[in-house]
């Protein structure tokens, strides 16, 4: 997984009044991996929802963005024990908090769901536009790639880049467009770090999408009129071995 900016984040104090917020500060440990070197640690202190001052373990110093906010970094920067406090907070405070993350959720993974359809090409295109739709995969990093016929096709691909679905998912969607040659293969190839080996699906072309929708509602139609007209006839053949006939005179 390539190492992207990740925060752990804990509000300390929050004070609430009849016009929302007046006063509150936050920890935040910004990281790229478990080395203590690759971690920044950031105090932020806010009013009314505007950042004031903050100090940051990079620059070992706070830093005012208000006029206000310039005064208490200043003074806070002249307490020589008080910074040195803040510095040690990156080891004491984020360190443990960082490995726990990778621990119990960053090595984790997910393995991804793949899907081939076919869509209509814009006016002046190839005549045929497939769309490999991967989804629900994680981590991040992730590789999807076109074959023909088991080699790879570099042209005329377009390739989104990883979207968020908020829930720690990720999609990612490749567009082929192509002109269609008898007895060719076509393939979505995706490789990803949950996976032992990559994941090849074939497009069948032998039925468009909505005609293969038709199918399946009709194939499905046919089948519960059998089973319903199944459980009609064994319904009246024990009725007819119930009853008795009365001779009439």
């Amino acid at each position: 997984m390539d190492p992207s900016v990740l925060g752990w984040l804990l509000v300390i104090i929050t004070i609430n009044s009849a016009g929302g917020f007046e006063y509150y500060g936050t920890y935040r440990c910004v990281f790229n991996s478990t080395e203590l070197n690759d971690i920044e640690y950031i105090r932020s202190n806010f009013y009314n929802k505007l950042e004031i001052y903050r100090f940051s373990s990079s620059l070992g110093k706070f830093v005012g963005y208000t006029e206000y906010g310039v005064k208490q970094a200043e003074y806070r920067n002249s307490l020589t024990s008080y910074i040195a406090q803040m510095k040690a907070e990156k080891e004491r405070y984020c360190l443990n908090n960082v490995g726990n993350d990778y621990r119990n959720m960053l090595t984790k993974s997910v393995e991804p769901t793949v899907s081939l359809l076919s869509r209509t090409p814009p006016a002046g295109h190839h005549p045929s536009m497939l769309v490999c739709r991967v989804y629900d995969f994680y981590p991040k990093t992730i590789k999807v790639r076109w074959l023909r016929d088991g080699q790879e096709v570099t042209s005329d691909v377009t390739t989104t880049d990883e979207m968020e679905d908020g829930d720690w998912y990720y999609q990612v969607h490749s567009t082929l467009e192509y002109t269609p040659r008898s007895g060719e293969r076509i393939s979505c190839r995706v490789e990803h770090a949950s996976l032992k080996e990559p994941l090849v699906t074939d497009w069948d072309p032998s039925m468009p999408d909505s005609e293969r929708n038709k199918l399946a509602i009709g194939a499905s139609g046919l089948i519960l009129g059998l089973i319903l007209s199944l459980a009609g006839f064994i319904y009246y053949k024990r009725k007819a071995r119930g009853r008795i006939l009365v001779p009439t005179s």
